[in-house]
């Protein structure tokens, strides 16, 4: 979560930081934050607001998984080669 509030505008702006100007917080900064929110069921409290705010515009939110992929060249596996 740290590296991706240095390598995304996007992040920066919802977090309401700026490289720079503000202190970017750590990793573990982010980790007992969330840690804070599951502790007092606040995830399902502010998920439950978002949806509601997102059903009002016509829009649904759903939870789901992100996966970061990277594609990097490398040599071709020498178990396929007979």
């Amino acid at each position: 979560a740290e590296e991706t509030l240095y390598d995304s505008e996007a992040m920066r702006r919802f977090a309401g930081v700026e490289l720079g100007d503000d202190r970017i917080p750590d990793e573990t900064t982010i980790l007992n934050f969330r840690h804070l929110l599951e502790r007092y069921r606040l995830t399902e409290a502010i998920f439950a607001e978002v949806n509601a705010y997102l059903a009002n515009k016509g829009m649904t939110l759903r939870s789901g998984t992100l996966v970061d992929a990277t594609i990097i060249d490398a040599p071709s596996s020498t178990k396929n080669k007979a």
